[in-house]
């Protein structure tokens, strides 16, 4: 088997003899090229260039779940094609690491390598279900290029969060659990009208969704993690169907704090719950429409502000080994 194992030198939980040793450890099953992703965007051209060669049959992302992304958009950069495509693998080496987790897989970079190598050997493999974002036609935003996310989008507050998260990671810090939790009370603070929302929800055959404060929109299931504790917004997303929303229409001290409480404390079997609170399940086209422009990001990457973005569920996206 040929590979390429694309390898993002700033991944923030492996040192570099790690990375050495992982290299080493794939090498030894497969004819591998190991490429270190120099800037921003790298990933993505890594990943089309593999979708269009005639010989790579895996590519392997070594980092967190941006590096992911951009390999996944690299690889469907001309649309979904699992069996033409190479499949995918992944060794988690970020800080959160989420779609790596929601695939079962350990959250060391190690013991995923082994658990990679096995499943390798035994065939194994799925094919998931992925999100795809794009300008709506019509709107300011309609020339936005189409982009997917492999566990998560939001529209406001989460993104938000992400943003103020990444300006601090420009100036050098690093992206922790703390720094997220510090983020996310900054952005309360900071929110300008938390009481009514400007987003609107709108799907063929259905009544819209009006004035949602923040939406988020989830692939799979948990939605992400603070530390090792599971964070489910949206309890039956999953790899096998559409795309689910978590959606709030109220952003209150009081609301907060209770729909934070139930984050922290969901289950696979119940998320956040509430008069102001929306969940949608098993969507395949919708579109978020906001009267003022928003941050909007994907996978963990603040994209900058958007007023309107349509949302497809496409299922059964990508072969991955797990």
């Amino acid at each position: 088997m040929r590979a390429l194992l694309v390898v993002n030198p700033a991944a923030t939980t492996t040192s570099a003899r790690t990375r050495d040793v992982l290299i080493h450890a794939l090498a030894s099953e497969m004819k591998l090229e190991a490429v270190t992703t120099e800037y921003r965007g790298h990933a993505r051209d890594l990943g089309r260039q593999a979708a269009e060669s005639k010989d790579i049959e895996l590519v392997v992302a070594l980092g967190g779940d941006g590096t992911v992304n951009e390999v996944v958009n690299g690889l469907l950069h001309n649309g979904p094609s699992p069996e033409n495509l190479p499949r995918l693998a992944v060794v988690p080496g970020g800080s959160t690491n989420v779609f790596a987790r929601a695939l079962g897989l350990p959250n060391d970079a190690v013991e995923a390598t082994g658990a990679l190598l096995d499943a390798l050997r035994e065939g194994s493999e799925r094919t998931v279900s992925l999100g795809r974002v794009s300008g709506t036609p019509g709107t300011d935003d309609e020339a936005v290029p189409s982009r997917w996310f492999t566990f998560a989008a939001g529209l406001g507050f989460d993104a938000g969060v992400v943003g103020r998260v990444e300006q601090h990671r420009e100036r050098g810090k690093r992206s922790t659990h703390a720094l997220y939790v510090r983020q996310v009370v900054r952005q309360f603070l900071g929110e300008g009208d938390r009481r009514h929302g400007s987003i609107t929800l709108e799907r063929a055959g259905e009544e819209p969704v009006t004035d949602l404060v923040m939406s988020i929109v989830c692939n799979t299931s948990p939605w992400s993690y603070l530390g090792n504790r599971p964070l489910y917004a949206s309890p039956k997303a999953s790899f096998e169907t559409g795309l689910d929303v978590l959606g709030l229409k109220r952003l209150s001290t009081a609301s907060v704090a209770r729909y934070g409480t139930q984050l922290l404390r969901s289950t696979p079997e119940r998320g956040p719950h509430g008069k102001n609170a929306v969940s949608l399940h098993d969507l395949t086209d919708f579109t978020l429409h906001s009267k003022v422009p928003l941050p909007l990001q994907m996978d963990g990457d603040h994209l900058g502000l958007r007023t309107s973005v349509t949302f497809t569920g496409v299922r059964r996206a990508l072969r991955v080994i797990v």
